[in-house]
């Protein structure tokens, strides 16, 4: 369970700084033509890499003190 709480504690800053990478990655290969994320697909991904590590701070924290 630990692990899976850190590999959440390194995807939400990536998800957080890095969206353009996120959207080429899971996003890009669905359009031909659309030349990089929406500003509502980067809002989204950074509220989701904010979830992720705080969801992986529990977690960890969790499994350390408890």
């Amino acid at each position: 369970m630990i692990i899976l709480a850190f590999i959440l504690l390194l995807l939400g800053p990536v998800m957080f700084f890095k969206t353009d990478w996120f959207w080429r990655l899971t996003e890009s290969w669905k359009s031909e033509k659309v030349s990089g994320p929406s500003e509502l697909y980067d809002i989204n991904i950074k509220f989701g890499g904010i979830m992720c590590f705080l969801v992986g701070l529990a977690g960890v924290v969790t499994e350390l003190f408890f």
